[in-house]
């Protein structure tokens, strides 16, 4: 039988690297997509992060769609081989995957070597042993995707009985071929730039508006004066650039700006904004449901905006207002948070207990 050496399998490497690098790509734009949706509460980035790796998928399926039917369309070879060594590489079941070297010997065609890597039932494990003869199968356009035949047709088993295969010289074609570590650098780099991308798009979403949303006290950036306005029927205070209500001990102040002189005057209504203070005061002469405005919860109304802000379901929370009344005959605060998906309510009583809430 005359043996010919098999050349090795020719591979498109740049298209494999490339294939890789873009692999990884959607693999870290999903990812970060998927996990700062969640984490900053934006649809739109978990619905990227779920989709986009299924539109690869299917992209790939596609593309290579022709390329799998042509090669479904190629009727395999079947031919003897001999194992020139075996070496089990893993495995904790009953299925062993095991590495064979093989020379492959067609009857009308090149002999050529070929190492592939197949698993074997733990009880067949000892039919196998070098120097013996086996029946394989192999597309004739690639030989490196031998197939050693675990149960050939009697008319193979007989001839592989008696059939003698010499070796074949020369380096074996491998079923897969390492790429060595540039397809994985390639792949950590598209992976890398990837995230970028979805950091960089999303920007504002993850970063600016994320770090705007937060009901913390922002610091004063400035030491301007407040402006108090005081009339018969209001009295308004409004803080300047860098301030907040929410600051420590800055609504307690406010209030307090407002309510000086001897007659102490009751309020109907007070509404805190971010940098504004309106208080509607009770007219004078007349029995209405007035409370005394310096009996707020100072200290938990940070802690009612806070809790507003997150618990509400409001999506991207913008502004927010606490306004304060007596028309049910105790004191009441209820605060209102806006943002891109709706409005949402809390509601609490004059010791800043929460009682209710409500959302749209």
């Amino acid at each position: 039988m005359k043996i010919t050496a098999g050349a090795p399998p020719t591979h498109n490497k740049p298209a494999d690297l490339a294939l890789g690098f873009l692999t990884g790509g959607v693999i870290g734009a999903s990812l970060t997509a998927f996990i700062s949706g969640c984490v900053v509460e934006k649809a739109s980035l978990i619905v990227l992060g779920l989709v986009l790796p299924a539109a690869y998928g299917l992209l790939f399926f596609l593309c290579t769609l022709p390329r799998r039917a042509r090669e479904a369309a190629v009727v395999p070879r079947t031919a003897l081989a001999v194992i020139e060594s075996l070496e089990a590489v893993g495995g904790e079941t009953s299925d062993v995957p095991v590495r064979f070297d093989l020379s492959v010997a067609p009857d009308d065609a090149a002999a050529f070597r070929v190492e592939i890597r197949q698993d074997v039932n733990l009880v067949e494990l000892p039919e196998y042993r070098p120097r013996g003869v086996l029946v394989v199968e192999y597309p004739p356009d690639r030989p490196w995707k031998t197939r050693i035949v675990k149960r050939p047709t009697p008319q193979w088993e007989q001839r592989a009985a008696v059939a003698q295969v010499d070796s074949v010289p020369g380096p074996a074609m491998k079923s897969d071929p390492t790429e060595g570590c540039a397809g994985g650098l390639l792949t950590l780099l598209g992976l890398l730039l990837g995230a970028g991308a979805v950091l960089l798009l999303f920007r504002a979403d993850l970063f600016d508006s994320h770090e705007g949303d937060s009901g913390a006290p922002k610091p004063s950036v400035s030491s301007s004066p407040s402006t108090t306005t005081v009339t018969s029927a209001t009295g308004t205070v409004t803080l300047g650039p860098g301030q907040s209500m929410l600051d420590e001990g800055e609504l307690r102040k406010a209030v307090e700006s407002l309510t000086r002189g001897a007659d102490k005057r009751q309020a109907l209504t007070v509404v805190v904004q971010d940098r504004l203070l309106t208080v509607v005061f009770s007219p004078t002469g007349v029995k209405t449901a007035a409370f005394d405005p310096r009996s707020l919860p100072y200290d938990r109304v940070p802690g009612l905006v806070e809790e507003a802000r997150t618990t509400l379901g409001v999506e991207s929370p913008q502004s927010w207002q606490l306004t304060a009344d007596g028309v049910s005959g105790s004191l009441t605060l209820r605060v209102m948070v806006t943002g891109d998906g709706g409005t949402g309510t809390l509601e609490a009583d004059g010791q800043g207990k929460v009682l209710r809430r409500s959302g749209s």
